[in-house]
């Protein structure tokens, strides 16, 4: 039998506990921390990681710490759905950040939207996420959407580049053809009809076929929506063939599990970025040299992964003490009309968001990168020279 003292000690514990946790706020982290897309859900993870650290040490938000709640969906829709339920019902999040996979957002954040919680998507980029609800929308993001890497990589292809007879490769998933419907479009916008269009399944290791029909059909390039393990066995297979078209394709082409694992044969790919990891601003080199100590690492596995990570945290910071509230309404009204500017690694965030317009970049923001000697650098030096170093969301 517990004494009298016992007792006490634990009534006052039990009710110390809800002290406690009203002590902290409480923001949800989901991303792909094992598996293919793991080396941009732990880049996310990582960057989101050091943001809240930085923030927590100069006294939190509203005089509280963030605590960051992980969860590994595994890239994995219906374990996404899962984790969605667990962080609004059972952790009570104020808001989640992360979703690396447009399937699993898409399949995911309406639980967030029907709970009137704010998410801040900082590296899935279907063209959908973002449009999957009306207004009042509680669906952010801080990356470049398909519709706006589409129009990069048509326009480097065919405009800059002068390539006339593209192949599509791009893997099954909602990430994959929704890419590939939006690169459709933007060849067609320039009267391009692509000489062979191919799919590919995740984990697949074999692209022998898929090549054949575009090196039958006479492409001159091949354009890729896929993720990076998938696609370093396109630029191993052209290896194998004796074929080599330069691959031109979405942001995952920066991916390390591409660049590792294509070695030799993933030299030359090139992607938009909206952050190569060059220390070209006094903020972006202060966030490598941080990201670098605190992790141990020279070369960040998804830089841009990172970086929107990073930048999301400051965002979600800003709008919880505009609104001076952790009430998910007041969040999303605060992002909606931030009325201080946020120095993010990827930009300057001024009025990133409004009622309509939910996306924190426009067109202007990425750049093209090149994998040169196992990392990605910039493509064009003129895209960055001077006052470009830093691009600003265009207005309306």
């Amino acid at each position: 039998m517990k004494s009298s003292g016992t007792l006490l000690i634990a009534f006052a514990l039990a009710a110390a506990s809800p002290a406690v946790a009203a002590d902290t706020i409480k923001v949800g982290l989901s991303g792909p921390f094992t598996g293919g897309s793991s080396s941009m859900g732990v880049s996310m993870r990582d960057g989101v990681k050091l943001a809240v650290g930085e923030i927590n040490k100069t006294g939190g938000v509203l005089g509280k710490q963030l605590e960051l709640v992980e969860r590994d969906d595994q890239a994995d829709n219906t374990l996404g759905v899962q984790i969605a339920q667990e962080l609004i019902n059972k952790e009570q999040v104020a808001a989640t950040l992360g979703y690396i996979n447009t399937g699993v957002a898409l399949a995911s954040q309406r639980f967030y939207q029907d709970a009137e919680i704010p998410v801040i998507n900082n590296v899935a980029t279907g063209t959908a996420i973002e449009q999957q609800f009306p207004a009042p929308n509680y669906i952010f993001r801080t990356a470049a959407n398909d519709t706006i890497q589409s129009a990069m990589i048509v326009e480097e292809a065919i405009t800059r580049r002068g390539f006339k007879k593209p192949a599509i490769m791009a893997d099954s998933t909602n990430y994959g053809q929704l890419g590939r419907e939006d690169l459709e479009k933007a060849l067609g916008g320039k009267g391009v009809k692509p000489v062979a269009v191919e799919k590919f399944n995740i984990k697949d290791t074999d692209m022998t076929a898929q090549l054949l029909r575009a090196k039958e059909a006479g492409a001159d390039v091949i354009l890729t929506y896929g993720i990076g393990p998938e696609l370093a066995q396109i630029a191993n297979g052209q290896a194998k063939l004796g074929w080599k078209v330069p691959l031109i394709g979405s942001w995952t082409l920066s991916m390390s599990s591409f660049i590792d694992n294509a070695g030799p044969n993933g030299e030359g790919a090139m992607m938009p970025q909206t952050f190569i990891q060059l220390p070209d601003t006094p903020k972006r080199k202060a966030f490598i040299e941080s990201y670098q100590k605190a992790y141990n690492i020279e070369r960040m596995p998804s830089p841009v992964s990172a970086a929107q990570g990073y930048d999301s945290v400051y965002l979600l910071a800003a709008a919880i003490k505009q609104a001076n509230s952790t009430d998910g309404k007041k969040i999303r009204e605060a992002l909606e009309n931030l009325n201080t500017k946020v120095e993010g690694v990827v930009t300057v965030y001024d009025h990133p968001y409004t009622k309509d317009d939910h996306e924190a970049f426009t067109r202007n923001i990425p750049v093209f990168g090149i994998v040169k000697n196992g990392r990605v650098t910039i493509a064009h030096e003129e895209d960055i020279a001077g006052e470009k170093a830093v691009r600003v969301k265009m207005k309306n």
